[in-house]
């Protein structure tokens, strides 16, 4: 297990702080929790560029900073909860409706954000399509130009936000659990659904799926969202 972890720079979420998938799945990757479906909850924004200590206590993996814990992580059970996909095709005319294009709370975000020029960012830009079993869902297309636990979590992360309320209110990642079927393909385009699962207060709850363009799942997540003031994440 890494003794420390760190979130580079240039993976951000709001401007300040790393984005929430990538820290998580980087805190899975150095606790060698990978591929096995595991759960990450955050404590605190992820700070960039800064050794994050990684200890274990008590069944948890914790990433701390300044003596506080920032994230905890361990190792989870539960079936996965699969958001039913659309075709690749499907998926890339409805980018063409991200509402991030006009609004978004963090435009440079490094999944999601629209500041971020191809090659820099992951572009993951969702937009809607029909929903499924009475439930919302959004699509986009990811074509990974490499391959690692920390992008697989990135790509699974803020889709999940714009397949629930983010258009009404700003959210932050509370708590994410992803489950590996598979390990994606570099070069190679892949559909990511998200779908909502409800809310509840300041929370909301949403999943989303990674397909390979040949329609096989490839890793699927769960996320718990909390609303706050953007102006706290500048």
């Amino acid at each position: 297990m890494s003794r420390t972890v760190i979130v580079p720079g240039r993976f951000n979420g709001p401007p300040s702080s790393g984005n929430g998938g990538f820290s998580a799945g980087s805190l899975v990757d150095a606790a060698g929790l990978a591929p096995m479906r595991a759960t990450v909850q955050l404590r605190k924004p992820p700070p960039l560029d800064t050794p994050m200590d990684v200890t274990r206590d008590d069944g948890w993996v914790l990433a701390s900073h300044a003596g506080e814990v920032v994230m905890r992580a361990r190792e989870s059970e539960g079936e996965p909860d699969l958001v039913p996909p659309v075709g690749l095709e499907e998926a890339r005319a409805a980018e063409a409706t991200y509402a991030g294009l006009t609004s978004h709370p963090f435009p440079t975000c490094v999944v999601c954000g629209t500041d971020r020029a191809p090659g820099d960012g992951l572009r993951v830009f969702p937009g809607r399509v029909e929903a499924a079993e009475g439930r919302a869902r959004v699509a986009a297309t990811w074509t990974p130009e490499e391959v690692s636990v920390p992008l697989t979590w990135a790509a699974l992360d803020c889709i999940g936000a714009w397949a629930g309320d983010l258009g009404e209110r700003h959210l932050v990642l509370g708590s994410m659990t992803a489950t590996y079927l598979e390990v994606p393909t570099a070069g190679r385009a892949h559909v990511v659904m998200g779908g909502d699962r409800g809310t509840e207060g300041r929370k909301t709850f949403t999943a989303s799926t990674l397909y390979r363009d040949d329609g096989r799942a490839v890793a699927t997540a769960e996320h718990v969202w909390f609303a706050v003031d953007p102006a706290d994440f500048g």
